[in-house]
């Protein structure tokens, strides 16, 4: 028997795809299943020539064009503005100028939503001695809330909506509810920023892990000069490159000797002179229990520790602390390890797809720790297995990211006039609502784990017993 999915609403003008990689070719079918819309009128547009067959085959337009900034404007206006309704800008691509083309669409009617601020290229490896802080997110992010504050009405534009960041800041508001209601709160579900971060700070929450664990495996090994991913290795390379991030909370009294905070925005957050991918920390999941993770920068760390700030600026009366901590697929691991090695990256880049897989889940989640129960994991844990069977074209990494596409730009045709919002501002109960049935098991777990346990005592260690959760504690190297 058939599944009878639901169908969301109509999207009445063009449709514009940007990027047609392991992410663009998995939000089609999505698109398709859930969105009425005028199929001439949709185009994917990217520079590579891979799937051109199989878009073809499929009656859909094609543009093989790499956006630039001097072209962007010349190629998706007359896309987005072709025929009658409002357009619908799709932007799953890298090496794309996020809040250029975030700002077009709006001038022109379109709804717009991306998965990540993303610069022009050249943006992640730019070689300013000292000077690490113009390539951070804190610095990407800051770009987009400057056009926030200078034109904060019009069209919808989500900004940072896939798995990560996106679908954890939804994770985040639940688990925290959550929290309230095991520990005896009896509070209202908040409406406003304000009343979210007073009910943080009320539960005693003090940081924050987006705490994942990749365990799929492929039916080959790992090919020498070659970087193997299970999403685009093109964005993890570059996240991998940029300074490690975290929002910074108050309760923290140890700061690392290469760690900067910034002068001007948000200071919600601070970064450290290494990369992510070369920065270890000790977390949390429920399969593996103690884990290493990478402190790979991504937006949702410092948009998080923002959100919920009670007070303003760099001294504020409360904040979590909160960054990721990646435990990628061992493919991936090893790759970066041959990257760093040889000082380059390798010649051959390799995501693996449904196919190549042969078992194992993306188990991704937040885990909030510091309060009454200690530390409580929130998320989803979705078997390679089950994203076969949920929708074709992707594994399970892939489809937490394209499913939260989906609820991203279901929530902006449904909420088309908010200007450009970030996902934690969405309503998080429609959103995970459209989500949640392309996860796999949705679960929280409760654990007594601390980051003062399972360590190896064969060498001293300066820890602070003082308090279990501090990031002196958490950083491994």
């Amino acid at each position: 028997m058939t599944t009878p999915y639901p169908v969301y609403g109509r999207i009445s003008g063009p449709i514009v795809i940007i990027g047609f990689g392991s992410i663009g070719r998995g939000t089609l079918p999505l698109i398709e299943r859930h969105f009425e819309f005028d199929y001439d009128r949709l185009t994917v547009i990217d520079p590579e020539v891979t799937y051109e067959n199989f878009l073809n085959q499929r009656s859909i337009n094609f543009v093989n064009e790499e956006l630039t900034k001097e072209n962007y404007i010349e190629i998706l206006k007359p896309l987005l503005t072709e025929g009658e309704g409002q357009g619908f800008c799709v932007n799953l691509s890298v090496d794309t100028g996020s809040v250029d083309i975030m700002k077009l669409c709006r001038e022109i009617g379109a709804l717009y939503i991306d998965t990540v601020v993303e610069p022009w290229p050249g943006f992640y490896f730019k070689n300013e001695k000292g000077n690490h802080a113009a390539r951070t997110n804190y610095a990407l992010r800051e770009s987009m809330l400057k056009e926030k504050r200078e034109n904060p009405a019009g069209p919808t534009a989500v900004s940072c909506c896939g798995a990560n960041p996106g679908m954890v800041s939804w994770f985040v508001k639940e688990a925290l509810l959550n929290i309230a209601k095991d520990t005896g709160l009896k509070v209202e579900v908040p409406s406003r920023r304000e009343e979210w971060a007073k009910l943080m700070q009320l539960v005693g929450v003090k940081g924050i892990h987006i705490a994942e664990r990749d365990t799929q495996r492929a039916t080959w090994a790992k090919p020498m000069n070659t970087f193997v991913n299970t999403w685009s290795v093109e964005g993890f390379i570059s996240e991998g490159f940029q300074p490690a991030e975290l929002g910074w909370g108050t309760h923290e009294t140890w700061m690392p000797p290469n760690a900067h905070k910034h002068k001007e925005g948000c200071q919600a957050a601070i970064y450290l002179d290494q990369p992510g991918a070369m920065t270890k920390v000790h977390t949390w999941c429920p399969t593996p229990g103690p884990q290493y993770g990478f402190l790979v920068t991504h937006n949702e760390a410092i948009s998080i520790a923002d959100y919920y700030t009670v007070g303003e600026g760099g001294n504020p009366e409360y904040r979590p602390t909160c960054h990721y901590a990646y435990h990628p697929c061992d493919l991936a691991v090893l790759s970066f390890h041959e990257t760093f090695g040889s000082g380059k990256v390798q010649e051959t880049f390799e995501i693996l797809t449904e196919d190549e897989i042969t078992d194992g889940k993306d188990e991704l989640g937040v885990l909030l720790f510091g309060h009454a129960k200690n530390a409580y994991w929130y998320g989803s844990r979705l078997s390679i297995e089950e994203a076969r069977e949920l929708a074709p074209y992707q594994n399970a990494t892939g489809l937490q990211v394209t499913s939260a596409v989906l609820a991203g730009m279901v929530w902006a045709l449904e909420n088309p006039n908010e200007g450009i919002v970030e996902t934690d501002e969405m309503d998080h109960v429609r959103c995970l609502e459209v989500q949640t049935p392309y996860l796999g098991p949705v679960e929280g777990h409760y654990t007594n784990w601390t980051p003062l346990a399972h360590r190896w005592q064969v060498f001293e260690e300066e820890i602070d017993e003082s308090d279990p959760w501090s990031f002196k504690n958490i950083l491994a190297s």
